[in-house]
């Protein structure tokens, strides 16, 4: 491997690193935030209780639908490198 691909790979991995490090500590402040409530007075009253509806969400065949999707464009991606890497490749020349 030429020095300069090694050294680019490895600019590379630092970069990435450095960015997932990057956004950890942004999103850590949101992450462990407390809320805590003051007490000033006497404890409050419990609220009454609520019946929760669950209304909404994606339908069984649009998940499929998705994944189906997602493993078309994963398929075509790793077909489209294969043929770029094989092109890539040059025959071994015999020698007599």
């Amino acid at each position: 491997m030429h020095p300069i691909h090694r050294s680019r790979r490895v600019a590379g991995t630092l970069a990435a690193l450095a960015g997932s490090l990057l956004a950890l500590a942004a999103a850590a402040p949101a992450a462990l935030a407390v809320a805590t409530p003051t007490r000033s007075g006497p404890a409050p009253a419990r609220p009454a209780p609520t019946q929760h509806l669950v209304a909404g969400g994606m339908p069984g065949w649009q998940i499929t639908l998705i994944a189906l999707a997602a493993a078309a464009v994963a398929a075509a991606a790793a077909l489209l490198i294969y043929r770029a890497r094989a092109a890539r490749r040059h025959a071994a020349v015999p020698t007599v």
